[in-house]
């Protein structure tokens, strides 16, 4: 496999590492750092491509691995049209702390057909897997311990920075979402003002039917997380070091200790080999939603209060739904405005005697229903296009394939 480099940071250098450990090639880079260990990962052979525009040839690469270390709108630019090339894409995860960009690149890649691989692999150790079983065991009523009364995740940070933890959360979060489902609460408890908010920072996830989860940050210690699920009679945990040289830790019933090389499992992932257990790969999708969930986290500590999270589907369909409902709502107090302005040069007309100004006013109704009804025709666009898409992608190989 011919792998190409648009940026880099401290997961895709393990990709590269592990890459180069089975003799695949590093064949290309741009935006790369100039000095610093992470300029060290690159092996000096690879030719540093000035443009990224490069990296849009298939012939040059089969993989571009995206890094998030000086991201910038070049990048982001670049990272755009990559999707909409079509290309297969491993991005550094949270590459841009932004809804809107995450859930833009879905849609794009929904169109295009390409692959888009976020850089979230710790979902798939097994000991994540094993966590996973003792909470479906607890809530079915066949654990041992009784149900998981609630789990707590202890984040430890050298840098407790605003920026450092949304980074962080956004990432522990996809774990979240993978033990306890979809969250459909979150609250937040920090300190009173500025930076002091996010050195201890706490953030809780829950809903009607799962169990509650408390994402906290901590200090001192080894960095990396630990995940403890409290039942009845005790609990389990499980430590995971932010370097992948250190093993992760179980501890409870039957403890032990398992290595996971973080590199090696998404390079396994570009090769299309699917993992054995039953918590599959993170998709682009599970990306964006753990961004939007970690984006929230400053809007529910600057309120003070728990934010109601709702699941919607983002799609060109569902942005003409939004984009006309608004707009319907638009013509409606336009209408309106017509009517009492019309009104108004009606009567100043009749009394002055100012036949043109009454004319003019009386064919509002007319102006408003042209509208009215041009508003009402766009409804029928989604149902013409995905006519005509659904005939393209009947035609063989000139359709699009599915996202």
């Amino acid at each position: 496999m011919k792998l190409g480099l648009l940026g880099i940071d401290a997961r895709i250098a393990e990709v590269v590492a592990a890459a180069i450990g089975r003799g695949d090639a590093i064949v290309c880079g741009c935006d790369l750092p100039v000095d610093g260990p992470l300029a060290a990962s690159v092996p000096a052979v690879v030719p540093r491509s000035a443009a990224w525009q490069d990296l849009l040839d298939p012939q040059a690469c089969d993989v571009v691995l995206v890094g998030r270390d000086g991201w910038s709108e070049y990048r982001a630019e670049a990272v755009r049209a990559l999707v909409q090339a079509g290309r297969t894409l491993l991005v550094g995860h949270p590459a841009c702390l932004s809804m809107l960009w995450a859930y833009e690149l879905d849609m794009i890649r929904g169109d295009a057909g390409g692959r888009l691989l976020p850089c979230l692999p710790d979902r798939l150790h097994p000991f994540i897997h094993r966590l996973q079983e003792v909470i479906r065991a607890g809530l079915a009523g066949a654990a041992p311990g009784g149900p998981v009364e609630t789990i707590t995740m202890e984040r430890r940070l050298a840098d407790r920075s605003r920026e450092k933890v949304l980074d962080t959360l956004a990432a522990d979060v996809d774990l979240v979402r993978v033990l306890v489902g979809e969250p459909s609460r979150l609250s937040t408890l920090g300190g009173a003002e500025g930076e002091s908010a996010w050195g201890a920072l706490a953030v809780g996830f829950s809903g009607p039917a799962q169990v509650p989860v408390r994402w906290q940050v901590a200090r001192g210690g080894e960095p990396g997380l630990s995940i403890s699920l409290v039942h009845g009679q005790g609990q389990c945990s499980v430590t995971i070091p932010d370097d992948s040289r250190l093993p992760w830790a179980w501890s409870g019933p039957e403890p032990s200790t398992a290595s996971f090389d973080r590199g090696a499992t998404l390079l396994d992932l570009l090769h299309g080999d699917g993992p054995e257990d039953d918590v599959p790969p993170a998709t682009w999708s599970d990306a964006a939603r753990a961004i939007e969930l970690a984006e929230t986290v400053p809007r529910s500590l600057a309120k003070g209060r728990s934010i109601e999270l709702h699941q919607e589907e983002f799609s060109e369909l569902g942005t003409f739904r939004g984009t006309m409902a608004s707009l319907g709502c638009g013509l409606v107090l336009a209408a309106l405005f017509v009517l009492i302005l019309a009104t108004l040069v009606g009567g100043i007309a009749r009394e002055s005697g100012w036949a043109w100004g009454e004319r003019l006013a009386g064919i509002w109704p007319q102006v408003v229903l042209a509208v009215l009804g041009l508003f009402l025709a766009l409804q029928l666009l989604p149902m013409l296009v995905g006519g005509a898409t659904s005939r393209s992608g009947e035609g063989g190989q000139g359709g699009r394939r599915p996202s």
